[in-house]
């Protein structure tokens, strides 16, 4: 971990974490569990979880206040980091997507009557929760063009729509969904966040989409959704009407903080595999894979680049905490596409220098692989973090852009 940002509560927890996670979750890790059926595996990591609530770790993400540790979002991602080296270790210790942007956001922007409903339930780990924004008839990388409506009717929205990718929709208790509530305001004003609990008439879960030739369940699912003629309370609003795509900036700010240091443990995770097979692999000349150099490139690129996203990482994370995520734009923006492929090429690596057994599910590696691979894509795909960054840069040399 980065000596430049470490701190009085990382240089605690990060051993206590990873020696956690070594004894009680690796061991988890075989053909079975690593198929995407983690309903399969659930009762035992629910286990886990109250393992981690007596040793005094529950709460990683909450401030002091709410009965968490109070870790600044710099502090956070290098948690993160050390989570996302096992598919697990962010569902055991309740930081797991979409959970973690569903309690952040809820808890800055929700009612006190939302938070006493829905989210303390949700910080304890006694529910999940999913979010529901992205549609398939509409581009997913702009959140502005949405076809799901809440229409109000006295005190209570009707909603209707059709939702993909509804992250976690299987076993959840409760969707954010993302609805037009204010169709005749600018573009950017129309859409609303609202609570809609799983169990409300009219909800209901298509499928768990296939990806990559597998069928994800519980926590791991994206789901695709309908919502006919959902009536809830006009007090599951979160914040204002209008105020979804607001919204949902301020949580993908830090949310790609989350998502670019998970990428960077798993790619520890998978360098660290790398290397141990590169050692043990013996060849048939008598030499191991770790002589080769071709072997020996991958490994010193792949320290060089997890090193470089980590420090891009940690910046950002150190500056939207002093800052805002408003005024880093360009950073996140940079650290999304940068991460992304960064792990992507990591995974590749490691599963080439395992052979045939790196596309099993004997090792993580063929998980991530098939899981991951929707980095370059979810949160706005790379091609338009790019665009965006190049077009700011330009600002400064003079190029407006179309008028």
């Amino acid at each position: 971990m980065e000596a430049l940002f470490a701190t009085e509560n990382t240089r605690k927890l990060i051993p206590e974490i990873k020696d956690f996670l070594q004894k009680e979750i690796y061991p988890l890790e075989n053909t079975e569990s690593l198929t995407g059926k983690f309903s399969n595996i659930a009762p035992i990591l629910d286990q886990k979880r109250e393992l981690v609530k007596k040793s005094g770790l529950w709460g990683l993400q909450f401030g002091e206040k709410d009965g968490g540790l109070g870790l600044s979002l710099c502090e956070f991602g290098q948690v993160s980091e050390v989570l996302a080296t096992t598919p697990f270790g962010h569902y055991v210790f309740n930081c797991q997507a979409p959970d973690i942007g569903n309690m952040e956001l809820i808890h800055r922007y929700a009612s006190e009557q939302i938070k006493s409903k829905f989210l303390h339930p949700l910080m304890q780990g006694n529910i999940r929760s999913c979010f529901s924004m992205t549609e398939p008839e509409f581009a997913g990388s702009n959140p502005v063009n949405l076809g799901t409506t809440a229409v109000k009717e006295g005190d209570h929205y009707v909603i209707n729509g059709h939702k993909w990718f509804t992250s976690s929709a299987d076993g959840a208790s409760f969707a954010v969904v993302m609805a037009v509530t204010n169709p005749d305001a600018a573009p950017h004003k129309r859409a609303s966040q609202i609570i809609v609990p799983t169990n409300t008439e009219g909800f209901k879960l298509i499928r768990n989409i296939s990806i990559m030739g597998e069928s994800s369940d519980h926590w791991a699912s994206h789901a695709e959704v309908s919502y006919e003629n959902c009536r809830v309370p006009a007090t599951n609003l979160i914040g204002e009407e209008g105020a979804g795509f607001m919204l949902a900036q301020e949580r993908l700010g830090p949310g790609r903080i989350h998502h670019c240091m998970r990428w960077i443990g798993i790619s520890e995770r998978c360098l660290d595999l790398l290397c141990k097979r590169a050692v043990s692999r013996e060849m048939g000349d008598g030499t191991f894979l770790g002589e080769k150099q071709m072997v020996q490139f991958w490994i010193a690129e792949s320290r060089a680049e997890i090193d470089a996203a980590r420090l891009m990482v940690l910046r950002t994370a150190d500056n939207i905490d002093k800052f805002g995520a408003s005024t880093v734009r360009n950073q996140i923006s940079a650290i999304k596409f940068f991460c992304a492929k960064v792990m992507l090429d990591v995974i590749d690596r490691a599963i080439q220098v395992h052979g045939a057994l790196g596309i099993t599910d004997d090792t993580p590696l063929s998980f991530w692989y098939r899981h991951e691979r929707g980095a370059r894509i979810y949160d706005g795909a790379d091609e338009v973090h790019k665009s965006s960054l190049a077009k700011s840069i330009l600002k400064d040399y003079g190029l407006s852009g179309k008028k």
